[in-house]
């Protein structure tokens, strides 16, 4: 080897050796299971390429970073899907199983390409490939870092998202028993913990640190897919260019990466930036700032009935959320990604009936693979996060729609037959294959209702005025372009002279608009009717709008900034970017104010989840480990119950055994049945607190109960009340603390 090859070698390894370096360093313990799963994830991606190199052939890295996804996808949704039906169990072995299973598929693909002289792995562009997988360790580092200064699965909802995949982790079925309501099944978009039990078991670790884990993968994968999906797009633009233009692809990938998992909105510059600085200058008292007062704006600020949501990665991941909109984030990347790299794919093909046969051209339009594994992805949305079905279904027409529009040269008739059969074929594959689930699922829906509400205009400046103006504005600027260039104007003509990732960005920006939009119309029913009807519709449909918009403004910057000559343009774009990098202060002021001194490597507590109980719980610690570690299965242990997020049901959130009723407000949300609930919670009540022995060995054998648990939560809430003579006589007590009155009772059966 030559002495220039070894010392560019040596320059390439140093990053990588870094990195694994400081790992080691920063995480401690925890650094074996963050190496395991970051090894797993490489590992399914090469095998995944089989797959995953023909859906994006037309990248310059044949969807390396997306491959990671797509096998976990297709690993994790078969174990589900044949779990779900019965035919095998929940088990670690089936995991393993099924995944080795597609690996032996994948070889036989991979030799099945090499015989007709394809190959689907990315060998000519092995610096992109290395420089995506140093920023993916990067990113996964970064966060699970951060993650070790506030670990606790307590507040917020994190007893829901960690019982969920306790429970999970103890059932061979699915769903599994719910655990706030023994008597029925999780009723609830569990998919997204899912598939984080799923790696769980997969790669042999321990939910404790995993719950942490699969929130900063997947604050991982924020970054890297938008990268790679933007890389691509700034490339197909540009062209080959040499120089330093030919950074332009990494430099705006990067920026995407930063605007949808980095950057937060414009509120963080208005009211943490510019008016502090106002009120600073002037005198007065500068206003403190909160970072989740930047998805608490509409309703709070100025205060009104209509409280509203309008969340973004960067808070999530910070606030260490593991809920269903959280993990479907890379899921809906891939969707994204797979609906671009089918634009390239079709764009230069013209289907004609007459030279392929009625036969040939139909079969042609509804076999597209990658229109095919949109359609997949969009029926396990159903169950990872059914709002983004619904969203990234009209986003996937839309595609489609304006695709057909170019490819079937305006003809109307067609256009239309076509795009109503690939819509048709799209909703079919997405419903039955997730039959196992709508067939158990009951919805929470009531219904639409036209918006009574109306978010103030000076809050929609400043929450979504910098990406809508961004891209109003290069639509405009592109249909003026391309007008003047067309002798005979047409829709078909003025699409057809737009580019691909001109388009796409088009089409993710008015998408964005348009969910923006649509909590000011109209709001989607549920229990939250009086007070904050909108906040769950506003919630869930500008969380991923933020996701387009991010990547949108990216591309939009690139554009105007170094391809348009227009100076005012230019202009534009040099305002946003240096707002859009604002915005990115969000970030380090969350991290401060939640995580604390995270300069400081001797402050990091670890990934454990459960570790909290040691100082919150001390009264019932001893006797939840022994809960969790000696009882197996899915018996009742009943406890008392609360209302949502607070610090009741912390047995069978950390345990993930069932108890007969849990958060009272998440139960009514997913069972809509107060009678029901409110029945169960005096019931419960004369268990702990009867003296009728006859009618308290009625209700637990009305409920199945296997263990009764008497601690803090339970002396507080029944007081004087709590009849501990009677509880102890109804079994044998297996666990007294000694230091404290807590004691769990096993039922005599």
């Amino acid at each position: 080897m030559k002495p220039e090859m070894i010392k560019k070698t040596i320059i390439r390894v140093i990053p990588a050796v870094f990195l694994v370096a400081l790992s080691a360093f920063l995480l401690k313990g925890d650094v074996w299971t963050f190496w395991t799963w970051y090894l797993l994830a490489g590992v399914l991606g090469i095998v995944g390429m089989a797959v995953t190199g023909r859906l994006f052939r037309g990248f310059a890295d044949k969807g390396w970073m997306f491959s990671k996804v797509v096998s976990i996808t297709i690993t994790g949704f078969l174990t589900w899907f044949l779990v779900s039906v019965r035919i095998l169990k929940f088990t670690t072995v089936t995991c393993v199983g099924i995944t080795a299973a597609f690996g032996v598929v994948c070889i036989f693909l991979y030799e099945r390409q090499r015989r007709q002289g394809y190959d689907c792995l990315p060998i000519e562009n092995l610096d992109l490939v290395y420089a995506e997988e140093i920023l993916f360790f990067a990113v996964f580092l970064l966060w699970t870092y951060l993650a070790g200064f506030h670990p606790a699965a307590h507040g917020t909802e994190k007893f829901m998202d960690y019982g969920f995949m306790e429970a999970m982790m103890r059932s061979k079925t699915l769903p599994a028993t719910d655990l706030w309501y023994s008597q029925g099944k999780i009723n609830y978009y569990y998919g997204g913990q899912y598939f984080a039990v799923f790696l769980t078991k997969l790669s042999g670790t321990k939910v404790e640190l995993t719950y942490n884990l699969m929130r900063t993968f997947v604050a991982a994968f924020a970054f890297v897919l938008p990268f790679s999906l933007v890389h691509q797009m700034t490339l197909d633009m540009q062209g080959r260019v040499s120089g330093w233009k030919k950074n332009l692809p990494s430099i705006t990938g990067f920026l995407a990466g930063l605007a949808v998992s980095i950057a937060g909105n414009m509120h963080y510059v208005v009211y943490a930036q510019i008016i502090p600085l106002i009120q600073k200058l002037k005198g007065e008292e500068v206003s403190s700032y909160w970072f989740p007062d930047a998805t608490r704006y509409i309703g709070f600020n100025p205060d009104v009935p209509d409280k509203t949501i309008h969340e973004f990665p960067c808070y999530s991941f910070v606030l260490g959320d593991l809920h269903a909109h959280v993990v479907n984030i890379m899921f809906v990347l891939l969707l994204l990604g797979l609906l671009y790299a089918w634009m390239k794919k079709v764009r230069n093909t013209t289907p004609s009936v007459e030279k392929q046969g009625r036969k040939k051209f139909w079969m042609k339009q509804l076999l597209m693979p990658q229109i095919l594994a949109a359609a997949m992805l969009l029926g396990m949305f159903h169950w990872t996060n059914y709002w983004d079905f619904v969203i990234y279904y009209v986003v996937t027409g839309g595609t489609v729609l304006f695709m057909n529009i170019i490819c079937l040269k305006g003809d109307i008739r067609r256009i239309a037959a076509v795009t109503a059969a690939q819509a048709v074929e799209i909703f079919a594959i997405a419903t039955v294959i997730i039959l196992p689930f709508t067939l158990q699922f009951t919805t929470m829906v009531q219904g639409v209702r036209l918006a009574q509400n109306h978010s103030l205009p000076h809050q929609l400046l400043i929450l979504w005025g910098l990406p809508t103006v961004l891209t109003l504005v290069f639509v405009i600027s592109l249909i003026v372009e391309k007008l003047k260039g067309l002798e005979h104007k047409s829709l078909y003509r003025l699409m057809k002279a737009v580019r691909t990732p001109d388009l796409f960005a088009v089409i993710m920006g008015l998408c964005a608009i348009g969910l923006v939009a649509i909590p000011e119309l109209v709001y989607v029913r549920d229990i939250y009717e009086n007070g904050n009807a909108r906040a769950n519709t506003m919630f869930k449909l500008t969380y991923q709008a933020y996701i387009m918009f991010g990547m949108t403004m990216a591309y939009v910057i690139f554009r105007l900034l170094i391809v348009n000559r227009k100076k005012i343009l230019k202009a534009i774009a040099a305002i946003g970017l240096v707002l859009l990098l604002w915005t990115c202060g969000y970030f380090g002021r969350s991290v401060n104010s939640w995580f604390g001194q995270v300069l400081d490597p001797s402050q990091y507590k670890g990934l454990n989840a459960t570790a909290f109980l040691e100082t919150d719980y001390v009264e019932d610690v001893g006797a939840i480990k022994w809960l969790k570690e000696n009882i197996e299965g899915s018996p009742v242990a009943l406890e008392a119950n609360g209302d949502s997020y607070s610090e009741y049901e912390r047995v069978s959130a950390m345990t993930g055994l069932p108890t007969v009723m849990g958060w009272y407000v998440h139960e009514w949300l997913w069972r809509n049945d107060v009678a029901d609930l409110n029945e169960k919670s005096g019931e419960i009540e004369t268990i702990y607190t009867s003296t009728d022995t006859a009618r308290v060995q009625e209700l637990i054998e009305k409920y199945d109960i296997s263990y009764i648990f008497v601690g803090s939560c339970e002396r507080e809430k029944y007081g004087e009340n709590l009849n501990n003579a009677g509880l102890e006589s109804l079994g044998e007590i297996v666990y007294q603390d000694p230091d404290y009155e807590t004691y769990i009772v096993k039922i005599e059966k």
